[in-house]
Protein backbone atom coordinates (compact mmCIF):
# COMPACT_ATOMS: atom_id res chain seq x y z
CA UNK A 1 0.00 0.00 0.00
CA UNK A 2 1.78 3.11 -1.35
CA UNK A 3 1.38 6.56 0.62
CA UNK A 4 -1.99 7.99 -1.63
CA UNK A 5 -3.87 4.83 -0.35
CA UNK A 6 -2.62 5.50 3.37
CA UNK A 7 -4.17 9.23 3.29
CA UNK A 8 -7.44 8.41 2.06
CA UNK A 9 -7.95 5.03 4.49
CA UNK A 10 -7.04 8.00 6.87
CA UNK A 11 -9.46 10.87 5.28
CA UNK A 12 -12.34 8.23 4.86
CA UNK A 13 -11.49 7.51 9.43
CA UNK A 14 -11.43 10.78 9.90
CA UNK A 15 -14.77 11.94 8.10
CA UNK A 16 -16.45 8.60 9.98
CA UNK A 17 -16.06 9.98 13.60
CA UNK A 18 -16.19 13.94 12.65
CA UNK A 19 -17.26 14.47 16.34
CA UNK A 20 -14.59 12.69 18.21
CA UNK A 21 -11.52 13.84 15.25
CA UNK A 22 -13.21 17.36 16.32
CA UNK A 23 -12.71 17.02 19.93
CA UNK A 24 -9.45 15.41 19.06
CA UNK A 25 -8.19 18.62 17.22
CA UNK A 26 -9.23 20.72 20.00
CA UNK A 27 -6.41 20.50 21.94
CA UNK A 28 -4.46 21.69 18.86
CA UNK A 29 -6.59 24.29 17.75
CA UNK A 30 -6.53 25.91 21.39
CA UNK A 31 -2.96 25.42 21.83
CA UNK A 32 -1.69 27.36 18.23
CA UNK A 33 -4.80 29.92 18.66
CA UNK A 34 -2.81 30.61 21.92
CA UNK A 35 0.00 30.83 21.03
CA UNK A 36 -0.44 32.91 18.32
CA UNK A 37 -3.08 35.72 20.19
CA UNK A 38 -0.33 35.86 22.94
CA UNK A 39 2.32 36.64 21.18
CA UNK A 40 0.28 39.20 19.02
CA UNK A 41 -0.65 41.24 21.67
CA UNK A 42 2.86 41.15 23.44
CA UNK A 43 4.46 41.98 19.32
CA UNK A 44 1.77 44.43 19.36
CA UNK A 45 2.31 46.15 22.95
CA UNK A 46 6.26 45.93 22.17
CA UNK A 47 5.86 48.26 18.69
CA UNK A 48 3.61 50.42 20.47
CA UNK A 49 5.66 51.13 23.31
CA UNK A 50 8.86 51.61 21.06
CA UNK A 51 7.19 53.91 18.68
CA UNK A 52 6.45 56.12 21.67
CA UNK A 53 10.07 56.11 22.90
CA UNK A 54 11.44 56.14 19.99
CA UNK A 55 9.10 59.75 19.46
CA UNK A 56 10.95 61.06 22.21
CA UNK A 57 14.40 61.02 20.05
CA UNK A 58 17.35 58.47 20.76
CA UNK A 59 18.85 61.14 20.43
CA UNK A 60 17.66 63.36 23.49
CA UNK A 61 18.83 63.07 26.74
CA UNK A 62 16.42 64.05 29.86
CA UNK A 63 18.46 65.29 32.67
CA UNK A 64 16.69 66.09 36.08
CA UNK A 65 18.19 67.95 38.83
CA UNK A 66 17.29 67.07 42.38
CA UNK A 67 20.28 69.09 43.91
CA UNK A 68 22.31 68.97 46.60
CA UNK A 69 21.69 71.40 49.89
CA UNK A 70 20.27 74.17 49.27
CA UNK A 71 21.48 74.35 45.47
CA UNK A 72 18.54 72.49 44.31
CA UNK A 73 18.13 73.73 40.73
CA UNK A 74 20.29 75.17 37.94
CA UNK A 75 20.07 78.61 36.95
CA UNK A 76 19.49 79.43 33.13
CA UNK A 77 22.26 80.44 32.07
CA UNK A 78 23.77 76.97 33.58
CA UNK A 79 21.67 75.24 31.91
CA UNK A 80 22.15 76.63 28.46
CA UNK A 81 26.13 76.44 28.74
CA UNK A 82 25.29 72.48 28.63
CA UNK A 83 24.62 73.57 24.91
CA UNK A 84 28.61 74.19 25.09
CA UNK A 85 29.61 70.70 25.50
CA UNK A 86 31.22 68.74 22.70
CA UNK A 87 28.43 66.47 21.02
CA UNK A 88 25.54 68.82 22.18
CA UNK A 89 23.46 69.93 19.51
CA UNK A 90 20.83 71.89 21.34
CA UNK A 91 19.49 72.28 25.13
CA UNK A 92 16.36 73.09 25.82
CA UNK A 93 15.72 74.05 29.90
CA UNK A 94 12.09 73.53 30.90
CA UNK A 95 10.27 74.84 33.59
CA UNK A 96 6.89 73.12 34.68
CA UNK A 97 3.88 73.91 36.29
CA UNK A 98 0.31 73.81 36.71
CA UNK A 99 -1.69 76.66 36.40
CA UNK A 100 -5.62 78.16 36.65
CA UNK A 101 -6.54 79.17 33.48
CA UNK A 102 -9.40 81.78 32.79
CA UNK A 103 -11.35 82.66 29.39
CA UNK A 104 -14.57 84.78 30.15
CA UNK A 105 -16.49 81.89 32.18
CA UNK A 106 -14.44 79.32 31.18
CA UNK A 107 -11.78 78.11 34.26
CA UNK A 108 -9.63 75.10 34.09
CA UNK A 109 -6.35 73.79 35.15
CA UNK A 110 -3.65 73.32 32.41
CA UNK A 111 -0.44 72.12 32.42
CA UNK A 112 2.00 75.34 31.75
CA UNK A 113 5.60 74.80 30.38
CA UNK A 114 8.07 78.01 29.94
CA UNK A 115 10.37 77.25 27.10
CA UNK A 116 13.22 78.83 25.67
CA UNK A 117 13.40 78.65 21.18
CA UNK A 118 15.63 75.75 21.37
CA UNK A 119 12.55 74.07 22.55
CA UNK A 120 11.14 73.74 18.66
CA UNK A 121 13.51 71.36 17.34
CA UNK A 122 14.49 69.68 20.15
CA UNK A 123 11.43 68.49 21.24
CA UNK A 124 10.14 68.45 17.35
CA UNK A 125 6.88 70.35 18.24
CA UNK A 126 6.03 73.41 15.96
CA UNK A 127 2.92 75.92 15.59
CA UNK A 128 0.20 75.32 12.90
CA UNK A 129 -0.31 78.79 12.83
CA UNK A 130 0.97 81.93 14.33
CA UNK A 131 4.21 81.85 15.77
CA UNK A 132 6.84 80.53 18.31
CA UNK A 133 8.83 81.35 21.33
CA UNK A 134 11.32 83.70 20.12
CA UNK A 135 14.66 84.79 21.90
CA UNK A 136 13.37 89.06 22.69
CA UNK A 137 10.19 86.88 24.47
CA UNK A 138 12.67 85.64 26.91
CA UNK A 139 14.82 88.90 27.00
CA UNK A 140 12.12 91.33 27.54
CA UNK A 141 9.72 88.33 29.64
CA UNK A 142 7.29 89.25 27.46
CA UNK A 143 3.67 87.30 28.33
CA UNK A 144 3.00 85.27 25.00
CA UNK A 145 1.93 82.29 24.62
CA UNK A 146 1.08 79.50 22.72
CA UNK A 147 -1.60 77.21 23.20
CA UNK A 148 -2.24 73.11 22.62
CA UNK A 149 -5.12 72.21 20.30
CA UNK A 150 -6.88 70.48 23.30
CA UNK A 151 -6.68 73.89 25.80
CA UNK A 152 -7.71 75.78 22.80
CA UNK A 153 -10.87 73.77 21.94
CA UNK A 154 -11.75 74.09 25.37
CA UNK A 155 -11.28 77.70 25.80
CA UNK A 156 -12.20 79.42 22.70
CA UNK A 157 -14.28 76.66 20.59
CA UNK A 158 -13.87 76.51 17.39
CA UNK A 159 -12.35 80.43 17.12
CA UNK A 160 -8.97 80.85 16.36
CA UNK A 161 -6.93 81.41 19.59
CA UNK A 162 -4.09 83.25 17.78
CA UNK A 163 -4.75 87.38 18.84
CA UNK A 164 -6.59 86.45 21.90
CA UNK A 165 -5.80 86.89 25.54
CA UNK A 166 -5.99 84.85 28.60
CA UNK A 167 -5.62 84.78 32.49
CA UNK A 168 -2.72 82.26 33.79
CA UNK A 169 -2.92 82.75 37.52
CA UNK A 170 -4.71 86.04 37.24
CA UNK A 171 -2.19 87.44 34.85
CA UNK A 172 -3.22 88.27 30.90
CA UNK A 173 -1.05 86.83 28.20
CA UNK A 174 -1.75 87.13 24.66
CA UNK A 175 -1.62 83.97 22.60
CA UNK A 176 0.95 84.09 19.76
CA UNK A 177 0.64 80.87 18.05
CA UNK A 178 -1.43 77.15 18.37
CA UNK A 179 0.78 74.54 18.36
CA UNK A 180 0.49 71.12 15.82
CA UNK A 181 -1.59 68.07 17.61
CA UNK A 182 0.93 65.74 19.18
CA UNK A 183 -2.03 63.40 20.99
CA UNK A 184 -0.62 61.25 24.21
CA UNK A 185 3.06 60.59 25.18
CA UNK A 186 3.54 58.24 27.66
CA UNK A 187 2.80 60.62 30.59
CA UNK A 188 0.12 62.65 29.77
CA UNK A 189 -1.56 64.49 26.62
CA UNK A 190 0.76 66.99 24.26
CA UNK A 191 -2.35 68.69 23.11
CA UNK A 192 -3.33 70.31 26.87
CA UNK A 193 -0.98 72.59 27.56
CA UNK A 194 0.35 76.51 27.72
CA UNK A 195 3.99 77.11 26.46
CA UNK A 196 5.49 80.17 27.89
CA UNK A 197 8.63 82.26 27.65
CA UNK A 198 11.00 80.56 30.30
CA UNK A 199 11.70 83.76 31.54
CA UNK A 200 8.39 84.97 31.92
CA UNK A 201 7.18 81.17 33.48
CA UNK A 202 10.19 82.17 36.31
CA UNK A 203 7.94 85.33 37.69
CA UNK A 204 4.62 83.86 36.80
CA UNK A 205 5.48 80.48 38.35
CA UNK A 206 7.50 82.11 41.07
CA UNK A 207 10.01 80.07 40.30
CA UNK A 208 14.01 80.84 39.94
CA UNK A 209 15.48 77.54 38.74
CA UNK A 210 15.99 74.77 36.58
CA UNK A 211 15.25 71.48 37.14
CA UNK A 212 14.24 69.51 33.58
CA UNK A 213 16.95 70.07 30.53
CA UNK A 214 16.17 67.86 27.26
CA UNK A 215 19.96 67.67 25.74
CA UNK A 216 19.75 66.74 21.69
CA UNK A 217 23.42 65.16 20.73
CA UNK A 218 24.23 65.69 17.26
CA UNK A 219 23.99 61.96 16.30
CA UNK A 220 22.23 59.06 18.22
CA UNK A 221 25.68 57.49 18.40
CA UNK A 222 26.94 60.20 20.15
CA UNK A 223 24.62 59.74 23.04
CA UNK A 224 26.83 57.57 25.32
CA UNK A 225 29.86 60.07 25.34
CA UNK A 226 27.43 63.44 25.31
CA UNK A 227 25.70 61.50 28.63
CA UNK A 228 29.13 61.09 29.89
CA UNK A 229 30.11 64.75 29.50
CA UNK A 230 26.89 65.96 31.07
CA UNK A 231 27.49 63.59 34.01
CA UNK A 232 31.05 64.95 34.53
CA UNK A 233 29.62 69.00 34.29
CA UNK A 234 26.82 68.62 36.26
CA UNK A 235 29.08 66.47 39.28
CA UNK A 236 31.61 69.05 39.14
CA UNK A 237 28.45 71.38 39.29
CA UNK A 238 27.16 69.25 42.75
CA UNK A 239 30.83 68.46 43.41
CA UNK A 240 29.89 64.45 43.14
CA UNK A 241 26.82 64.39 45.61
CA UNK A 242 24.81 61.46 45.12
CA UNK A 243 21.59 61.72 43.65
CA UNK A 244 22.06 65.45 42.65
CA UNK A 245 20.77 64.91 39.08
CA UNK A 246 19.45 61.89 37.17
CA UNK A 247 20.01 61.32 32.95
CA UNK A 248 17.07 59.75 31.19
CA UNK A 249 18.17 57.91 28.07
CA UNK A 250 15.34 56.57 25.83
CA UNK A 251 17.53 54.59 23.91
CA UNK A 252 18.32 52.97 27.28
CA UNK A 253 14.82 52.41 28.36
CA UNK A 254 14.02 51.35 24.60
CA UNK A 255 16.52 48.91 24.68
CA UNK A 256 15.19 47.72 28.24
CA UNK A 257 12.07 47.36 27.08
CA UNK A 258 12.36 45.36 24.00
CA UNK A 259 14.44 42.75 25.75
CA UNK A 260 11.87 42.70 28.67
CA UNK A 261 9.26 42.22 26.13
CA UNK A 262 10.69 39.48 23.90
CA UNK A 263 11.65 37.73 27.18
CA UNK A 264 7.93 37.95 28.29
CA UNK A 265 6.35 37.07 24.38
CA UNK A 266 8.52 33.66 24.50
CA UNK A 267 7.36 33.21 28.14
CA UNK A 268 3.76 33.42 27.41
CA UNK A 269 4.02 31.49 23.30
CA UNK A 270 5.68 28.90 26.11
CA UNK A 271 2.75 28.83 28.62
CA UNK A 272 0.55 28.61 25.59
CA UNK A 273 2.48 25.96 23.69
CA UNK A 274 1.74 23.55 26.99
CA UNK A 275 -2.12 23.59 25.08
CA UNK A 276 -0.09 22.29 22.07
CA UNK A 277 1.48 19.08 24.42
CA UNK A 278 -2.00 18.81 26.03
CA UNK A 279 -3.50 18.32 22.63
CA UNK A 280 -0.90 15.68 21.69
CA UNK A 281 -1.82 13.63 24.60
CA UNK A 282 -5.16 13.80 23.43
CA UNK A 283 -4.37 12.53 20.11
CA UNK A 284 -2.38 9.24 21.35
CA UNK A 285 -5.06 8.34 23.51
CA UNK A 286 -7.73 8.44 20.72
CA UNK A 287 -5.80 7.19 18.71
CA UNK A 288 -5.07 4.24 20.98
CA UNK A 289 -8.62 4.07 21.58
CA UNK A 290 -8.81 3.51 17.38
CA UNK A 291 -6.02 0.71 17.45
CA UNK A 292 -8.26 -1.03 20.02
CA UNK A 293 -11.48 -0.58 17.80
CA UNK A 294 -9.85 -1.53 14.47
CA UNK A 295 -8.11 -5.16 15.92
CA UNK A 296 -10.23 -7.74 13.90
CA UNK A 297 -9.33 -4.79 10.58
CA UNK A 298 -5.82 -4.48 11.24
CA UNK A 299 -5.65 -8.40 11.25
CA UNK A 300 -7.71 -8.80 8.50
CA UNK A 301 -5.15 -6.62 6.40
CA UNK A 302 -2.17 -8.14 7.78
CA UNK A 303 -3.45 -11.80 6.92
CA UNK A 304 -3.82 -10.63 3.32
CA UNK A 305 -0.12 -9.59 3.04
CA UNK A 306 -0.46 -6.13 4.42
CA UNK A 307 3.03 -5.13 6.16
CA UNK A 308 4.25 -3.68 9.14
CA UNK A 309 5.50 -0.50 7.84
CA UNK A 310 2.03 -0.10 5.66
CA UNK A 311 -0.09 -0.68 9.44
CA UNK A 312 2.47 2.14 10.63
CA UNK A 313 1.77 4.61 7.78
CA UNK A 314 -1.36 4.64 7.57
CA UNK A 315 -1.81 5.49 11.87
CA UNK A 316 0.97 8.03 11.43
CA UNK A 317 -0.86 9.46 8.72
CA UNK A 318 -4.35 9.51 10.53
CA UNK A 319 -2.73 11.50 13.30
CA UNK A 320 -0.91 13.78 11.49
CA UNK A 321 -3.76 14.77 9.43
CA UNK A 322 -5.62 15.22 13.18
CA UNK A 323 -2.99 17.73 14.50
CA UNK A 324 -2.38 19.50 10.53
CA UNK A 325 -5.91 20.60 10.52
CA UNK A 326 -6.16 21.30 14.46
CA UNK A 327 -2.89 23.60 13.47
CA UNK A 328 -4.32 25.35 10.66
CA UNK A 329 -7.97 25.49 12.21
CA UNK A 330 -6.20 26.96 15.19
CA UNK A 331 -4.00 29.71 12.99
CA UNK A 332 -7.52 30.79 11.46
CA UNK A 333 -8.92 31.04 14.88
CA UNK A 334 -5.72 32.66 16.19
CA UNK A 335 -6.01 35.69 13.18
CA UNK A 336 -9.58 36.31 13.72
CA UNK A 337 -8.90 36.58 18.23
CA UNK A 338 -5.79 38.97 17.07
CA UNK A 339 -8.15 41.38 14.65
CA UNK A 340 -11.01 41.08 17.03
CA UNK A 341 -8.92 42.35 20.54
CA UNK A 342 -7.01 45.22 18.12
CA UNK A 343 -10.30 46.28 16.84
CA UNK A 344 -12.95 46.50 20.08
CA UNK A 345 -9.57 47.53 22.53
CA UNK A 346 -6.96 49.60 23.03
CA UNK A 347 -4.23 47.04 22.77
CA UNK A 348 -2.28 46.72 19.34
CA UNK A 349 -2.06 43.29 18.24
CA UNK A 350 0.71 42.25 15.54
CA UNK A 351 0.73 38.40 14.31
CA UNK A 352 3.99 37.53 12.95
CA UNK A 353 4.39 35.00 10.28
CA UNK A 354 7.43 33.43 11.94
CA UNK A 355 5.27 32.55 15.02
CA UNK A 356 2.47 30.94 12.72
CA UNK A 357 4.79 28.66 11.03
CA UNK A 358 6.20 27.74 13.84
CA UNK A 359 2.82 27.05 15.79
CA UNK A 360 1.70 25.02 12.58
CA UNK A 361 4.82 22.94 12.24
CA UNK A 362 4.79 21.81 16.05
CA UNK A 363 1.34 21.15 16.08
CA UNK A 364 2.28 18.60 12.92
CA UNK A 365 5.34 17.42 15.23
CA UNK A 366 2.98 16.88 17.88
CA UNK A 367 0.83 14.57 15.58
CA UNK A 368 3.71 12.67 14.57
CA UNK A 369 5.13 12.47 18.22
CA UNK A 370 2.41 11.21 19.75
CA UNK A 371 1.26 9.52 16.97
CA UNK A 372 4.17 6.83 17.17
CA UNK A 373 3.03 4.67 20.18
CA UNK A 374 -0.43 4.16 19.01
CA UNK A 375 0.79 3.63 15.17
CA UNK A 376 3.82 1.24 16.59
CA UNK A 377 1.41 -0.94 18.47
CA UNK A 378 -0.82 -1.44 15.63
CA UNK A 379 1.65 -2.38 13.37
CA UNK A 380 3.02 -5.10 16.23
CA UNK A 381 -0.23 -7.01 16.16
CA UNK A 382 0.10 -10.31 15.08
CA UNK A 383 -2.57 -11.02 12.15
CA UNK A 384 -3.96 -14.52 14.55
CA UNK A 385 -4.25 -12.68 18.20
CA UNK A 386 -6.36 -9.65 16.20
CA UNK A 387 -8.81 -11.86 13.97
CA UNK A 388 -9.61 -14.01 16.89
CA UNK A 389 -10.18 -9.87 18.28
CA UNK A 390 -14.52 -9.44 18.51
Amino acid sequence: MNLLQSIKMAWKSIIGTKVRSLLTMLGIIIGVSSVIVLVSVGQGTTSQITAQLEGLGTDLLTVNIMGRGNTTSLSLDEAMELGEIAGVKAVSPVISDSVTVKKGTTNDSVSIEGIVPSYEEVKDFHVQSGRFIIDLDNEFRIKAALIGTEAAQTFFGSEDPVGQTIQLNGTSFQIVGLLESKGSSLTASNDNKILIPITTAERTLRNGGIRSITVQANDSKQISTVKASVEAALDKKFQNADNSYSIFNSQDMLDTVNSTTQTLSLALGGIAGISLLVGGIGIMNIMLVSVSERTREIGIRKAIGAKRMNILLQFMVESTFLSGFGGLAGIGLGYGLSALIGHYTSLTTTVPYSIVLISFLFSLFIGIIFGVIPANQAAKLRPIHALRTE
